[in-house]
């Protein structure tokens, strides 16, 4: 991409999105997902545990609302201004030694980040954990190419030796318990101590020590990036295990793939970032490992420095007035620990890189609604994702903004209209007259008869008769009331209604 071109990124259709491959719509997936008790209790676990830990972290923040509001501010102004925050960024990294390539897509990324392995001169390269990598298949590609790649990230490792998939934003292996890891690294890891217990102290020691042998030997490390300041150049990860650490520093080439929404406008910046990140993902103050690097410094970590911006959809969902708060995500991944759909499917059943609240909205805008029309409606829309979110992303009105474009989308190239589409045309007919929907709610107290069941059945129809029993297949329907509100304020209030 040449310099004219910086100023505002193509809107396209992007490829290589990451949808995982052969994945089924999310309601087939959530039901081989609700079938899996073991699954269903280790999310429950885990859940549960970082629930109440964000819960007490935040609760010593007197001025958390005020800190969130901070948040969804900067991004706001971030989002009105990006294209010149981006110029800014790359100018700034240039200055200070770095080198920044401009991404369309997954391709046009995998490609770049292929060549300049290739050109350090090594067939392999260490990891930390990066969502952006994983959503543009990175590992894949450079497998096909000839290189390897190792995750450092002890869950990712863990999702790495399975051959598994990813199923939570923060905690890749969340759905897996301890028993089923130290059998994994038993398997798996060369020279493990065949006594290996499942404590966790000594997995993770099993895990170091295969980890520090890729550490001192790698060439190239390659990274995501949490934040990247415009004003300063300056690139920041946060992690917990200091594996990202070790990977920024050691190798001699450092690849940094960051999607053009995690720039933020001035360093102070990350103050706001800093607290509510961690308290939002880990439930932690502080995170244990933060990471940040200004181009490179002769005698000091990396020997030269790559920055890989990534649009790959962003740009798409940047024109959308009301889905671009979608790039306001922080990936925390507080969305998905309150979450009750996904508690009780998981990651996997999403099929997607990004699973949970934000996937539901993320995914679609990212690969066109209709390529994944089933995740706006994985939601109950409860709005608990809402209410913890850091950055205040109203996901509930975003879902029901992308099910309306699904409708509409439907609509448009059907000829003949769905049953659901004929209901909500009767609906809509019925409420937009007062006579009509006084009419309708008399017809409907018909329907009592079905709710006539024993005593702990009181006030509910169990089965609907005809195509209505696909509801109650799932849900309990109202019985309707005695008598309408209409009639029972005539009764009560001696006028008319």
């Amino acid at each position: 991409m040449s310099p004219g071109d910086r100023r505002l990124l193509p809107v396209h259709a992007p490829r290589g999105v990451g949808m995982l491959r052969g994945s089924q719509s999310f309601p087939d997936a959530a039901r081989t997902a609700l079938a899996d008790t073991q699954l269903r209790r280790n999310l429950g676990h885990a859940t549960a545990t970082i629930r109440a830990k964000r819960a007490a972290v935040v609760g010593e923040v007197a001025d958390w609302e005020e800190l969130r509001e901070a948040g969804r501010s900067i991004k706001a102004d971030t989002m009105a201004r990006l294209d010149d925050l981006l110029i800014q960024l790359e100018e700034r990294v240039v200055a200070a030694g770095g080198v920044v390539h401009w991404a369309r897509d997954a391709d046009e990324a995998n490609s770049i980040v292929t060549r300049l392995v290739r050109a350090a001169g090594a067939d392999e390269v260490v990891k930390v954990k990066s969502m952006a990598t994983q959503e543009i298949g990175l590992n894949e590609a450079l497998a096909d190419a000839g290189i390897a790649a190792y995750e450092t990230d002890l869950a990712e490792l863990i999702i790495q030796l399975s051959g598994d998939r990813p199923s939570h934003i923060l905690v890749p292996a969340i759905h897996k318990n301890r028993a089923e890891i130290r059998a994994l690294f038993a398997r798996t890891l060369p020279g493990v101590d065949p006594d290996l217990t499942d404590d966790p102290r000594e997995l993770a020691a099993a895990a170091r020590s295969h980890l520090r042998r890729r550490f001192l030997s790698a060439k190239v490390a390659v990274s995501g990036a949490n934040f990247g300041v415009a004003e300063t150049g300056t690139l920041a990860v946060v992690e917990s295990e200091g594996n990202g650490r070790m990977c920024l520093t050691l190798p001699r080439t450092l690849i940094t793939v960051m999607g053009i929404e995690k720039v933020v406008p001035t360093f102070r910046d990350l103050e706001v970032f800093l607290q509510l990140l961690p308290r939002s993902s880990t439930g932690e103050r502080m995170n244990p490992y933060t990471s940040l690097w200004t181009g490179v410094h002769a005698g000091d970590g990396p020997e030269a420095f790559h920055l890989v911006l990534l649009d790959n959809g962003r740009t798409a969902v940047l024109s959308d007035e009301v889905g671009r708060e979608t790039l306001h995500c922080i990936r925390c991944s507080a969305c998905l620990n309150v979450c009750p759909v996904y508690e009780r499917t998981g990651g996997h059943a999403y099929g997607s890189v990004y699973p949970g609240p934000i996937g539901a909205i993320l995914s679609p805008q990212l690969t066109g609604v209709e390529d994944n029309a089933s995740l706006p409606y994985a939601s109950t829309l409860c709005g608990a994702c809402y209410d913890v979110c850091p950055v205040k992303i109203d996901i509930p009105s975003i879902l029901v903004h992308l099910r309306a474009e699904h409708v509409e989308a439907q609509r448009r190239e059907r000829r003949v209209p769905t049953p659901e589409a004929i209901l909500m045309a009767a609906a809509a007919w019925t409420l937009a007259d007062p006579g009509r929907w006084q009419n309708a709610q008399t017809a409907i107290r018909a329907g009592r008869a079905l709710g006539r069941r024993r005593d702990k059945d009181a006030g509910r129809i169990r089965a609907l008769p005809g195509p209505l029993a696909a509801w109650t297949a799932a849900r309990d329907a109202p019985r309707p009331p005695a008598e309408t509100f209409r009639q029972w304020w005539a009764r009560t209030r001696g006028g008319a209604s």
